[in-house]
């Protein structure tokens, strides 16, 4: 009998559980839910922020001129490209209509409850070892209409990019001047001549510090990282992390003072899975999941997937290989470790980066170890490596990247082969 199988969200990653799921209706059946009225996950743009028409929070933290920054040679699922006739670094409508492209190819539609939030998510053991998952979800426009269903497996896809960090400040609340996060940044049209701190320069600060320049007097791009070497616009500067906030000013940890009228945090997101219940076990603590094995399997309830945690990653392909992952472990095609050897292995990895200096907040941070462990996936489930090309292109735009983030974007690749890429 097919094993019946449950995936929160209709994003990058949910499509493509479910795309791999439905093509075994022999082993699996799958039901996806997703709240919004379309797929594509925060690849949706909407005008919208705070909440909804139907009061719930708005998912996406798309901003209008938003455009990637990875190439589409290196973020295409395998064997599924973007169209070429596209330049390399494209709009997010474009990756919007490459991702409804692909549930449309791969005849998914069929499988995806939208405008369905899920509200709970609760383990029920069963005979033997065996565990079930009740899945209770309502229409967004009628919340008090649940009804649930009994799955043998749940695949969690939501995505984290919804939930705002807010960081602690001193002087926050006496601060005059407005306060934004980029989850809530749409347009740069609101910050025309105004003197703007953006804090925090990961790669999405630093895309949003360019584009509200293009309005904003002064641009303040606040980090503690390594400062920057790269073309900046005259009216951006770099300053480091804040230290206190006054009613009308910022003060830098370097105790520099300086006016400014709008605060924008660039300070990431937290991992949030709200309809999940206590028994699913899952903690969250300093931005670290467990108990995770290899940052994807729940160790205590291994036919439930969190698909996506990693971060500095190339997303959609390494979705793939987790997907792929999993199901192999689903099927009985590869067999799970023990409990205790996949709890010493997550600890080794989390202390192996205490040990290098990261702190715990890092325990998802992939960024150069993602190739390792993408390879390390696809050995052990025996599934096909993401061709190296991609990581050869990855690396080489991340060097482009930080010498001008300004105009890297400008650059078209072409694939040469699995191994080769070419620079037009």
């Amino acid at each position: 009998m097919a094993k019946r199988v449950a995936v929160i969200g209709a994003g990058a990653a949910g499509l493509c559980a479910a795309r791999h799921l439905s093509a075994s209706p022999d082993l699996f059946s799958v039901v996806c839910f997703d709240m919004s009225s379309t797929v594509g996950g925060t690849w949706n743009y909407t005008d919208l922020t705070g909440k909804d028409e139907h009061d719930l929070p708005v998912q996406s933290s798309m901003y209008k001129n938003l455009r990637t920054n990875l190439p589409k040679e290196v973020m295409a699922f395998p064997n599924f490209p973007f169209q070429t006739s596209k330049p390399s670094y494209i709009v997010h409508q474009d990756v919007l209509e490459y991702l409804e492209s692909y549930a449309a190819h791969y005849n998914l539609y069929k499988y995806i409850k939208l405008n369905t939030m899920v509200t709970n998510v609760h383990s029920r053991p069963c005979e033997g070892e065996r565990e079930l998952w009740d899945v209770s979800y309502c229409p967004v426009s009628a919340q008090d209409k649940i009804l649930t269903q009994e799955f043998d497996a749940v695949m969690v896809c939501n995505g984290h990019y919804a939930l705002p960090l807010y960081p602690t400040i001193p002087g926050m609340e006496e601060f005059k001047g407005q306060v934004v996060h980029s989850h809530d940044y749409r347009i740069p049209e609101i910050f025309r001549g105004k003197r703007v701190v953006c804090l925090g320069a990961a790669a999405s600060g630093q895309d949003i510090a360019i584009d509200v320049s293009s309005e904003a007097k002064l641009v303040y791009l606040s980090h503690n990282k390594a400062r920057l070497e790269t073309y900046l616009p005259e009216n951006v500067k770099q300053k480091l992390g804040i230290q206190a906030l006054g009613p009308h000013s910022v003060i830098f940890l370097n105790g520099e003072e300086a006016e400014i009228d709008i605060l924008l945090l660039c300070t990431g997101y937290h991992y949030h899975f709200p309809f999940l219940s206590e028994d699913c076990q899952v903690q969250i603590s300093d931005e670290r999941l467990t108990p995770l094995y290899k940052h994807l399997i729940h160790i205590d309830h291994p036919t439930m997937a969190f698909i996506g945690i990693p971060k500095t990653i190339c997303p959609f392909p390494q979705f793939d290989v987790q997907v792929r992952f999993f199901l192999s472990g689903l099927s009985g095609r590869f067999r799970l470790p023990s409990k205790p050897d996949m709890l010493s292995d997550t600890e080794r990895d989390f202390q192996r980066r205490l040990s290098e200096g990261l702190p715990p907040r890092y325990a998802h941070v992939l960024g150069p170890r993602q190739w390792e462990y993408n390879d390390e996936l696809a050995q052990l489930a025996d599934i096909e490596l993401i061709p190296r090309v991609v990581q050869k292109l990855y690396d080489y735009v991340h060097e482009t990247r930080v010498k001008d983030i300004v105009h890297y974007k400008n650059r078209n690749y072409k694939l040469v082969n699995s191994e080769d890429f070419q620079a037009l």
